[in-house]
């Protein structure tokens, strides 16, 4: 067995994202496996380097999970040939530039979305690591995530036979921050720091429609600010300039309609924070997170609409549960291995800044759409 050492500039891990998901549950997790194994007798140690403005908190995490690399100097990290990824999950509004200067030193690029904060720059880059010769990808996690992938199952096996629609619904009270400290940080809720809920989930929307049902080609939106006033991690109001909630309608290629409800502003009446309904001609699933329960054409019951007599049936209990049939790893961290694998074994991918690119229009355009209240085309984008 040969081991090789990878190293790995993680910009960004003082965030919830950054932290949680990437060091721990992925970098970390493959470490505490003893390395990812690429078949051929290699086996990856992925050797973190974090990355950020705060020195002090970035060596509470390296002390806590004993690592050793720190920096505040992008530039001095990126300059080391021993360096081979440069990973970016920050705010978005720094991370273009970032990716930018990664691309011209030659890393190989693994970011989180949105890859830029419009179209043009999010084609960029793309177009720079085309060029450049390297290898990229953008984080799209969902789809990496028991409940979905036990979707693509029903839909490889055809089992919905043609795919009429899709329902979605996503979101979670997130505490205004006076009485109660908000979920999330306060720059989500602030346009010019580049927040809000349809930059930040219409790109995780443009992965799942265009991997599981189809390319969108039209988006129809209305985002709005359902709060307006919130307070900040230091207990001060401000003003919630960014939109809380958006509800989207968007034509697939294909023919099927999707609509999603996306909102920080909702308290949760379903199994999961997520939930997708697909509806076709032979059978129905509803998948969440984890969980996927389907009905069947052979086995749909015949509701009647009464209003004026209580429901005699259990609707719910009338669905069957996808069983696991495998184990299904963190979303994160498999994506993490499957990109690692293309860059160091050459393993397909095709997760890469164009696909991220896809998902900054879809979120441009939605804006867009929110703002002239009309429908719009969604073209296909390229290098």
């Amino acid at each position: 067995m040969t081991r090789k050492t990878v190293r790995i500039a993680m910009n960004g891990v003082t965030g919830r994202m950054g932290y949680r998901q990437h060091l721990v549950r992925s970098i970390l997790a493959l470490r505490e496996q003893g390395g990812l194994g690429l078949g051929d007798g290699t086996v990856l140690w992925p050797e973190p380097i974090l990355l950020g403005r705060r020195e002090r908190a970035l060596r509470e995490i390296a002390e806590r999970h004993g690592l050793e690399h720190v920096s505040t100097d992008v530039d001095a990290v990126l300059a080391d040939p021993s360096v081979d990824i440069y990973f970016d999950s920050q705010v978005t509004s720094a991370r273009e530039e970032s990716i930018k200067k990664a691309i011209a030193a030659g890393k190989h690029i693994y970011t989180e979305k949105p890859t830029a904060t419009g179209l043009e720059g999010a084609l960029d880059l793309a177009r720079l690591a085309h060029a450049k010769g390297i290898k990229h990808g953008v984080v799209q996690d969902k789809i990496f995530l028991p409940g979905l992938l036990k979707l693509k199952r029903l839909i490889d096996g055809g089992f919905f036979g043609r795919i009429l629609s899709v329902r979605g619904e996503f979101g979670y009270w997130v505490f205004e921050g006076d009485w109660q400290p908000a979920q999330r940080p306060s720059w989500n809720y602030r346009a010019e720091d580049g927040g809000g809920i349809v930059v930040d989930m219409f790109p995780h929307w443009e992965y799942v429609l265009h991997e599981l049902f189809g390319r969108v080609t039209s988006v129809q939106a209305l985002a709005t600010t359902h709060i307006p006033q919130r307070w900040d991690e230091n207990g001060k109001p401000y003003d919630a300039t960014a939109d809380d909630a958006a509800y989207g309608v968007f034509e697939l290629e294909g023919g099927a309609i999707a609509q999603i409800n996306s909102s920080w502003a909702v308290r949760v009446n379903r199994d999961e924070l997520v939930e997708f309904q697909v509806d076709g001609t032979e059978g129905s699933a509803v998948a969440g997170l984890r969980n996927c329960r389907v009905q069947h054409r052979s086995t749909t019951p015949k509701p009647v609409w009464n209003p004026d007599i209580p429901a005699t049936e259990v609707f719910r209990d009338q669905w069957q549960e996808v069983p696991d049939n495998q184990d299904f790893d963190n979303g994160f961290k498999a994506q993490w291995e499957l990109f690692l694998k293309h860059v160091y074994a050459d393993a397909p991918y095709h997760w890469d800044l164009l696909a991220g690119a896809r998902g900054v229009q879809l979120a441009e355009l939605g804006l867009k759409s929110s703002a002239e209240g009309r429908r719009l085309d969604v073209p296909e984008v390229s290098l």
